[in-house]
């Protein structure tokens, strides 16, 4: 009878380890449309150690770009980034690539972080990273073209990172 207890027992434990144990969520790919003035999706999910693709597409007439943060920065009463950077803040050096597989320049003077550009209709970029956890809890993706025109215009969205 000790001997089924005992069975019963470890089993019980093993399907409980089993359940604690931590997996690696499956690598994600999004493709990211920027048009005037929007992201489509404006609103993505992805969790810690999951690597994530963001296909970055220019459908509008504009330059566009995207800054991932919190606390938006103002100069003269307009919004021009991010006080904190999402990649920054996490120690994360994404990997951004134009269309032609070579890669991009994301880091700009006047601007901390990391900030891709699109310059014309069709211009496509990816990022491809995968999330810590001091990247855990909302962000904000935005667009600060035009001196923070498109980013007043309603070109934001949310980027939240779960466990």
């Amino acid at each position: 009878m000790k001997k089924i207890y005992l069975i019963i027992g470890l089993a019980a434990l093993v399907g409980i380890l089993a359940a604690c144990s931590s997996s690696t969520a499956e690598p994600v790919s999004i493709d990211v449309h920027m048009t005037e003035y929007s992201y489509q999706p404006s609103s993505i999910n992805v969790k810690v150690d999951q690597q994530v693709t963001l296909h970055l597409i220019n459908d509008g007439q504009l330059a566009h770009e995207i800054m991932f943060g919190r606390d938006v920065s103002m100069v003269d009463n307009r919004p021009t980034g991010f006080q904190t950077d999402m990649f920054e803040a996490a120690g994360v050096e994404p990997t951004v690539t134009a269309a032609d597989g070579s890669a991009m320049d994301h880091h700009t003077a006047g601007h901390p972080g990391v900030m891709v550009v699109l310059q014309n209709t069709g211009d496509q970029a990816t990022i491809t990273f995968t999330p810590n956890k001091e990247m855990v809890g909302e962000w904000e993706m935005g667009c600060f073209e035009q001196d923070g025109v498109h980013y007043q215009a309603g070109m934001k969205g949310t980027f939240t990172v779960s466990q």
